[in-house]
């Protein structure tokens, strides 16, 4: 089994991304199924293999412990990692070829607190990586940029894993996309975009972040993905193919 843990903030469209890579690996006869890692999520786009709400429900912690949505949003996701033997029994059963994670909203509580880590690390699989999503409508400023990337970065980090970056909702974003892309490949016209917006402090801050993130591999460019259409979703497999299966592509 090869695991693909799918992050991003919130609303950049992850459960959609997990949908449609699911859809895609099963019309070429690949079987994989789907881990649904958010317990306060209502609805979702695609029908859970394992899901943690079966495991943790929210308004039932927020009576025990009396607690607010948020908090017992934390003690669900907390609670979870204690879970994970049971959780990893039911994906054996299922025994996937590809297990697709679709982590909860809040990416903080995912990739920041221990029990996120935790779950990672102890979920059984051959080969496991993660997908970052880049919101396409939140990066269409070059500062903007830097500063998802720095979180994509520092999300890397903290997972510990092989990652590819994506655009989502390229289809809300027009022409910026294209500037989008040369700031993801040239240093020099990003820096050149943001001196053009920001003042002196912002200016040395942003480009002093960059240049970290540059030398630490970050600018190899990232993949536009539709959500309306699913364009991309090729370039990205292929991606993921490189990584789990040394090049070894899932044919279309």
């Amino acid at each position: 089994m090869k695991t693909i843990f799918v992050t991003g903030t919130a609303g950049a469209g992850k459960s959609l991304l997990t949908s449609k890579l699911y859809d895609y690996y099963t019309k070429n006869g690949i079987f994989a199924s789907v881990l649904n890692l958010d317990p306060g999520v209502r609805d979702l786009p695609y029908t859970c293999d394992v899901d943690v709400r079966d495991y943790v429900d929210i308004i039932d912690i927020m009576q025990q412990y009396e607690l607010g949505p948020n908090g017992a949003v934390v003690m669900a996701n907390d609670l979870i990692a204690s879970k994970i033997d049971e959780i990893q029994e039911q994906i054996g059963k299922v025994n996937p070829d590809y297990l697709i994670v679709d982590t909860p909203g809040q990416i903080e509580l995912f990739a920041y607190r221990s029990s996120g880590r935790f779950v990672t690390e102890n979920i059984l699989s051959e080969e496991k990586m993660n997908i970052f999503l880049f919101d396409g409508a939140l990066i269409t400023t070059p500062v903007n940029f830097v500063s998802i990337a720095l979180l994509a970065t520092s999300i890397r980090l903290r997972l510990n894993l092989p990652t590819i970056n994506i655009i989502t909702k390229t289809d809300l974003i027009g022409s910026k996309l294209k500037d989008i892309l040369e700031w993801s490949g040239n240093l020099k016209v990003l820096e050149n975009a943001i001196a053009k917006e920001a003042d002196g402090e912002t200016y040395s801050l942003t480009t002093n972040i960059l240049r970290g993130l540059n030398l630490g591999g970050f600018a190899q460019g990232l993949i536009p993905f539709s959500n309306v259409t699913g364009e991309g979703l090729i370039n990205l497999e292929g991606a993921l193919s490189r990584i789990l299966n040394l090049g070894e592509e899932v044919e279309d």
